[in-house]
């Protein structure tokens, strides 16, 4: 049973990705303001008194693999503290530390009289990882944060895939299961209060998916888990007429809508993350910078500061490693010593962002629109097969055959942080393995849990499930052929043999 209150874990075969189903759904539909909350003090700025703001969010995950003692599922991350000789596996305590920090960097802060904001996207698997490491000083670290209501206007949480799956290629049965994983698994170790108050969404890889379909479940399942808003790459949607965003409008939040073969409709908030070098951007706070030169904008009949919007890896590299200690602390040490800010110049939370202005009379459908990349050439050649007015699923594939046929540049893998490569050519040997395991288990255990939900609570269901997520993680994709498709086939072998 998941309680009100963080809980002090111990490990176990499997992390908490499931049988409290009914209680996260409560807890997630919850619509209460989360940082205009009056009887938690929750914010402390004014709109009226921001020119532009500017977010950023810190992104953690470490996959887990089958490389413990004879084959069992470990943390990447310990296995990096045991093989210290291997490539750059000697920065684990230094990832750890990454991992940790912020606790300290915001009690610091807080306590010196600044104003920080940080947004956080830590992984199912990291967050497993941690616990079955028995990592308690780090988990504790950022409980103090999470949990502690004197730091709750200044820190946001974000969630993700629990098990880091780029979602274009995941199965469509599985995204939800991915996204209430995590929910649950955060509960556990947070507390069901927190995970409240957790309503903006982080996509692994910044992949958003380009089918119709696959983008409509996507969101439809985001709805449905309580997130009011979705980070968005900036070359990863377009508007109605295929061109790209506007200079102004990639400060905007959006409403990125998407509509499925059958003709149905659906939208959520987008907040744009702009295009460059992520962690270097973040660990120089580069957006600070950025937000010095936009301004106002005025949205329906409000006027409303710009916001730059950015993410990266908190520990990748040597500029997260070295960089972002020194220059997290001065952005806030400089805002405090020019007042408010400079020039009206703030950091904000994404959700604190949206509240803000929806206070003020802006309303989402004020939004412009977007929708995912390469969408305006399916719909154009949808047109020109048949009746839009009767749209289905053969005129929507019939379109993107024929487009794919004529188009060297379009296709439906979707679009990330980068595009310079695939997570779906030359992989064909995880894929396949992936589909049939997501398969089997539907076909096992769809029909049982709508028979009785308490289903969920089994250890066998708990296992499928957990095989079921973990061979869909990036990671054995990212890094190519060799040694991690190795770890994402014997994940398939060790889940096929739970049936």
């Amino acid at each position: 049973m998941i309680s009100t209150t963080p809980s002090s874990f111990v490990a176990s075969d499997f992390p908490a990705i499931c049988g409290n189903e009914e209680l996260i759904q409560r807890a997630v539909q919850d619509d209460a303001p989360v940082f205009l909350n009056s009887n938690l003090n929750s914010n402390n700025l004014k709109l009226e008194e921001i020119t532009s703001a500017f977010a950023c969010a810190l992104h953690m995950h470490q996959p887990t693999i089958p490389a413990g003692a004879n084959g069992a599922l470990i943390c990447n991350l310990q296995h990096m503290f045991e093989h210290q000789g291997e490539g750059d596996n000697h920065n684990a305590g230094v990832f750890a530390w990454c991992y940790s920090r912020m606790g300290d960097f915001i009690s610091q802060l807080v306590a010196q009289g600044s104003n920080p904001r940080i947004m956080l996207d830590y992984s199912g698997n990291l967050l497993w990882g941690l616990q079955q490491m028995q990592r308690h000083d780090i988990l504790d670290n950022l409980k103090r944060i999470t949990c502690d209501l004197q730091y709750q206007p200044y820190v946001e949480w974000l969630g993700t895939m629990w098990s880091h799956a780029v979602i274009p290629s995941t199965p469509i049965p599985d995204i939800k299961l991915h996204i209430q994983a995590w929910q649950s698994h955060f509960a556990s170790i947070f507390g069901i209060d927190v995970l409240k108050r957790v309503k903006g969404f982080s996509p692994p890889e910044m992949h958003l998916p380009n089918h119709p379909d696959t983008l409509y479940e996507y969101i439809k399942a985001l709805k449905e888990c309580g997130y009011r808003w979705l980070m968005v790459q900036e070359h990863s949607v377009e508007r109605f007429d295929g061109s790209g965003l506007t200079q102004d409008q990639k400060y905007l939040p959006n409403r990125l809508v998407a509509m499925n073969s059958k003709g149905e409709s659906i939208s959520i908030t987008a907040l744009i993350k702009t295009q460059g070098s992520d962690t270097k951007l973040v660990a120089q706070m580069q957006p600070y910078h950025e937000a010095k030169g936009r301004g106002k904008q005025q949205l329906g009949n409000v006027s409303i500061p710009s916001l730059v919007t950015q993410i990266a890896d908190g520990e990748n590299g040597g500029v997260m490693m070295n960089e972002f200690p020194r220059d997290y602390p001065l952005v806030w040490d400089q805002l405090k010593n020019n007042g408010r800010g400079t020039a009206g110049v703030v950091g904000l939370n994404g959700t604190e962002y949206l509240e803000m202005i929806e206070a003020a009379g802006v309303s989402p459908l004020d939004y412009p629109t977007i929708q995912a990349v390469q969408q305006h050439k399916v719909w154009q050649k949808v047109e020109q097969i048949g009746d839009r007015q009767n749209l289905n699923a053969a005129m929507v594939e019939h379109a993107i055959t024929e487009l794919k046929a004529s188009d060297h540049q379009f296709h439906m893998d979707g679009a990330s942080w980068t595009n310079s490569m695939s997570w779906v050519n030359g992989y064909e040997n995880v894929l396949e393995p992936m589909n049939q395991l997501s398969a089997k288990f539907h076909e096992k255990y769809d029909p049982l849990v709508a028979q009785d939900p308490s289903i969920t609570k089994r250890s066998d269901y708990q296992q499928a499930l957990l095989y079921n997520l973990l061979v869909q993680t990036s990671c054995f994709r990212y890094w190519g052929q060799g040694t991690w498709t190795d770890y994402a086939r014997e994940l398939y072998r060790k889940g096929e043999q739970s049936y």
